[in-house]
C-alpha cells in the first residue's frame, strides 16, 4: 500500500471541544499526519496565546493566530502553513474514532487523481426518548450537507488550483460550498468517503436561530458569485427567502395602510402576516417536541418569538448582503493592491539594531521595484520587527531616524509598521504574528488578501500566511536552509519576487488583474 502524506488543519476560536479533539488525534491508529496545524481564529483583543491541553502528540502540532477573520481566512493560513499532498480538515467540535486515520487514509489512497476531495459521513446524535428541538435539527441538517469542511480532505493541488477558500465569508458553511462549486469547475471531483466522523449539537440559547440568519447575507454573496441557479450548482436546500420577503410586506402593507386611516385593508394585510408567521412556526414546530414533554413549553415560547423576529432579521441581512455585494462580484483571489516589504535585509542590508542612518544601505534594484509598482499605482509599505527598543538597544527615535533615510534613499512609503517587541511581551504585532500586516492593510483601505508581503526570514512569510497575504521570500546569506524549504514562494532578487506575488493571485478567471513588468528593473 503506498504511504499517505497528509496534515490536519483545525480551525478554532477556542472552544472546549478543541482539546478533545485533539486527545482523540493522539490516540488514533493509522498513518501519522506530517503537521497539525491549529488555526487560531479568536480575535487580538480576546486573550493571550491559546493554551492547549491534551495528550502527548507523536507527531508536530503548529498554532497560526489569524485575528478572528473567520473561518475561510482560518482554513487558509492552516493549508499554507502545511506542505502535504492532502490536507484533511476538521472542525474543532466534531469527535474522530480511534481509527479515524486507517478510514481517511483508505478513502484517501483509494482517490482516483482527479478527485480533489473526499468528504467523510457525518453522524449528528440526537436525544433518545423525545423529537429534536429546532436547533438540534438545524444541527442534524449537516449530515446531508455537501462538502462541508467538518470533516472534508482536500488535495493540495486543488486546493491550489483556486487559491483556496474565499474569504469574503466571514461566517461558517457558505464557504465550504462556494468552494466546491470552484474546485468542480476547475475540473475536479469530489467525492464522499467510507469514514464516519460525530458531530454533537454544541450547546446554544433561544436566539440562536435568530443570530444564524447574518448567513443570509453570505447567501447574497453566493448568488453573485455563482448566479441565480448557485442553490442547485452548490447542491444546497430551498431556502424561505421569498416567503420571509412576503412575510415583513404583508407587516409593512399592514402597517401603512393603518397609518393612512384605511383600517380594514390595514387588517386584511395584517391577517396576511399573522397567517405567514403562524405558518412558519407550525413547520417549525410539527418535527420538534410533543406536548407532554419536560422542554416542550420552552421550545413553544423560543419558537413563537424567533418565528417572528426570523423574517425581519433574514431579510435585513440579505438586503446587506446586496448592498455590499451586489449581483455580481469579480473572481477570488482579489489582485495585488500593496506590496509590503520587511526592511532590513530586504530593502536595506542587514545591519544588526542599527539605530545610525549613515549606516544604511540599499539593497541593488529596491529603488527601480519600488519605482515601478508607484508608477503602476499600486501601494508599498514596510513592516520592521525592531525589538532593538525592547532590548534597550536603540531608541525609537533612532528607528524613526533609520526610515527617514530609507525614505530618502528609496522614495516615499504609504504606511510604515514597526513593532518594538520581544517574542517573550506576546504582541500580536511581532511577525510571525500578522498583526502588522493586518494593520498595514487597514491603514491602505485594502484586504489583507490583495497584500503581498516580501522579505528575507520565513517569520516574513509567515506573517503573510497568517495575515491571508502572499509571503515571498528573497534569501540572503542570514537565511537558513529550512527556511527556504518551506516557503511557499522562493525568488532570487526583488524584481522576480514582485512579480511572482503579481501573478500568484491572479483569478483563473473573469476579473482583470494589473499587470506589472519589473523584468527591467535591477536585481
Amino acid at each position: 500500500m503506498s504511504t499517505l502524506q497528509y496534515s490536519i488543519v483545525i480551525p478554532t476560536i477556542g472552544r472546549p471541544s478543541l482539546t478533545r479533539l485533539l486527545d482523540q488525534l493522539s490516540r488514533s491508529t493509522g498513518p501519522a499526519p506530517d503537521l497539525v496545524v491549529v488555526a487560531d481564529d479568536r480575535r487580538f483583543d480576546g486573550g493571550g496565546p491559546l493554551a492547549l491541553r491534551f495528550a502527548p502528540m507523536p507527531w508536530p502540532v503548529e498554532i497560526v493566530r489569524t485575528g478572528g477573520r473567520g473561518p475561510a481566512a482560518a482554513r487558509n493560513a492552516g493549508w499554507r502553513t502545511a506542505r502535504s499532498p492532502w490536507i484533511a480538515f476538521l472542525d474543532d467540535d466534531v469527535e474522530v474514532p480511534r481509527d479515524w486515520a486507517d478510514l481517511l487514509a483508505a478513502d484517501l489512497l483509494a482517490a482516483a487523481p482527479d478527485v480533489g476531495g473526499s468528504q467523510a459521513n457525518l453522524v449528528v446524535p440526537l436525544p433518545i426518548g423525545r423529537r429534536p428541538t429546532d436547533w438540534e435539527r438545524n444541527t442534524a441538517g449537516l449530515q446531508d450537507a455537501a462538502w462541508i469542511t467538518a470533516d472534508m480532505a482536500y488535495r493540495r493541488a486543488a486546493l491550489e488550483s483556486v487559491h483556496g477558500f474565499d474569504e469574503r465569508f466571514p461566517r461558517a458553511f457558505r464557504e465550504d460550498a462556494d468552494l466546491a462549486v470552484r474546485v468542480r469547475a476547475a475540473g475536479w471531483r469530489l467525492r464522499r468517503g467510507e469514514r464516519i466522523t460525530t458531530h454533537p449539537v454544541r450547546p446554544a440559547d433561544g436566539w440562536v436561530s435568530v443570530r444564524i440568519q447574518a448567513g443570509n447575507a453570505d447567501d447574497a454573496l453566493m448568488r453573485a458569485l455563482h448566479g441565480r441557479d448557485w442553490r442547485t450548482t452548490a447542491e444546497t436546500g430551498r431556502g424561505r427567502y421569498r416567503r420571509h420577503l412576503l412575510t415583513i410586506s404583508a407587516a409593512a402593507a399592514s402597517a401603512g395602510l393603518l397609518g393612512l386611516h384605511r383600517p380594514r385593508p390595514a387588517a386584511l394585510a395584517g391577517l396576511g402576516w399573522l397567517a405567514l408567521t403562524a405558518e412558519f412556526l407550525f413547520r417549525r414546530m410539527l418535527p420538534g417536541p410533543r406536548p407532554g414533554d419536560r422542554i416542550f413549553l420552552r421550545e413553544l415560547r423560543i419558537m413563537a418569538v424567533t418565528s417572528v423576529l426570523i423574517p425581519f432579521v433574514a431579510v435585513l441581512h440579505r438586503s446587506g448582503g446586496i448592498a455590499r455585494h451586489g449581483f455580481s462580484r469579480p473572481a477570488w483571489p482579489p489582485p495585488v493592491s500593496a506590496v509590503l516589504f520587511d526592511r532590513d535585509g530586504t530593502l536595506v542590508h542587514n545591519v544588526p539594531y542599527n539605530g545610525d542612518p549613515d549606516q544604511v544601505s540599499v539593497m541593488p534594484g529596491a529603488r527601480e521595484v519600488l519605482d515601478t509598482l508607484r508608477a503602476a499605482g499600486i501601494a508599498v509599505g514596510v513592516i520592521s520587527n525592531q525589538s532593538g527598543i525592547r532590548r534597550g538597544l536603540l531608541t525609537a527615535a533612532q528607528v524613526v531616524a533609520v526610515n527617514r533615510r530609507v525614505e530618502q534613499e528609496l522614495g516615499p512609503f504609504n504606511v510604515w509598521q514597526t513593532c518594538p517587541h520581544i517574542q517573550a511581551d506576546g504582541c500580536v504585532c511581532r511577525k510571525p504574528l500578522p498583526g502588522m500586516v493586518l494593520r498595514a492593510a487597514a491603514t491602505l483601505g485594502v484586504a489583507p488578501a490583495e497584500c503581498a508581503v516580501i522579505g528575507d526570514i520565513e517569520a516574513d512569510v509567515r506573517a503573510a500566511t497568517a495575515a491571508g497575504a502572499i509571503g515571498v521570500l528573497v534569501p540572503t546569506p542570514a537565511t537558513l536552509a529550512d527556511e527556504i524549504d518551506h516557503a511557499e514562494l522562493v525568488t532570487p532578487d526583488l524584481s522576480t519576487a514582485v512579480a511572482a506575488a503579481l501573478s500568484s493571485r491572479r483569478p483563473l478567471s473573469g476579473s482583470a488583474v494589473c499587470t506589472v513588468d519589473v523584468s527591467g528593473a535591477a536585481a
